[in-house]
């Protein structure tokens, strides 16, 4: 009973990112989304700004945030772009540096080769080592748009295209699409905290026990936009170690009172 409510608040997102225009079907743009979840993209080849062959197979061993983009557009790839980097860095800051990637990728080639896709990164403030700004070979970017559920159509002047994020899970496979040009943080976020608590290996060390911990007891702050501990968490989880160590305690003690006993 709750999916249609659901689908209707994707679409009325879809609706808003293509208000005015005509080109693509918002409903069936998002039914192509939707349904390009759970599929594994094929692995494409890239070239990144420096000049070197990326695949999306690289990418796998962690989640990857992918953001198909094409650097002629003035409004919403820009805007996407810029929330995206405060997203990220927001996610970042719960889940460690290293915990995902992020592609953007070029979507109008040739138009969108390495050096305007440089321009286009530093003109939005990206100085990131682990987000790839990123060329398809000729052909690519028709099946990829297909494989990740992404719609897009030449128009007068560009393209018109869903405002789209899609996440890779660690083993390439489509795990959550984000909506909207200026999308909230836990859109984005929360499916990475699922991909992280869910696949991440378990910790082996202090420090790595630490950082798991941290992940699963932040919450999201909407009045200051950022993510927190959450000490009421904390207090609950501490409380109920304490229990679990007293009754423990209790178990232990008769079970030695009975040994005496019986010695």
């Amino acid at each position: 009973m709750r999916r249609a409510p659901a689908i209707a608040a994707v679409v009325a997102v879809a609706c808003a990112a293509l208000a005015g225009h005509a080109a693509v079907d918002a409903a069936a743009a998002v039914e192509a989304s939707r349904a390009a979840i759970g599929a594994s993209p094929a692995t494409y080849a890239f070239t990144d700004t420096n000049g070197r062959r990326v695949t999306l197979a690289d990418f796998r061993g962690k989640p990857l945030v992918v953001s198909l983009v094409y650097t002629g557009c003035s409004q919403v790839c820009p805007t996407t772009t810029r929330v995206l980097k405060r997203a990220v860095a927001e996610a970042r800051s719960v889940m460690g540096e290293g915990a995902f990637a992020v592609a953007s990728i070029g979507f109008d080639v040739p138009m969108d080769n390495p050096v305007s896709m440089k321009v286009f990164a530093r003109g939005n403030g990206i100085d990131d080592p682990r987000w790839s700004f990123l060329t398809p070979d000729a052909g690519v970017p028709e099946a990829l748009a297909k494989d990740l559920g992404f719609t897009y159509r030449p128009q007068s002047g560009g393209y018109e295209h869903l405002a789209q994020l899609t996440i890779l899970d660690a083993r390439g496979r489509v795990y959550a699409q984000v909506y909207g040009e200026s999308f909230a943080v836990p859109m984005l976020v929360q499916p990475l905290r699922e991909l992280t608590l869910g696949e991440a290996p378990a910790p082996r060390t202090a420090g790595e026990w630490l950082a798991r911990a941290r992940l699963v007891c932040t919450v999201y702050d909407p009045v200051t936009g950022t993510y927190r501990l959450d000490f009421a968490l904390l207090i609950e989880m501490a409380a109920g170690v304490a229990v679990l160590g007293s009754v423990l305690g209790f178990l232990l003690r008769e079970w030695r009172r009975g040994r005496r006993t019986h010695a």
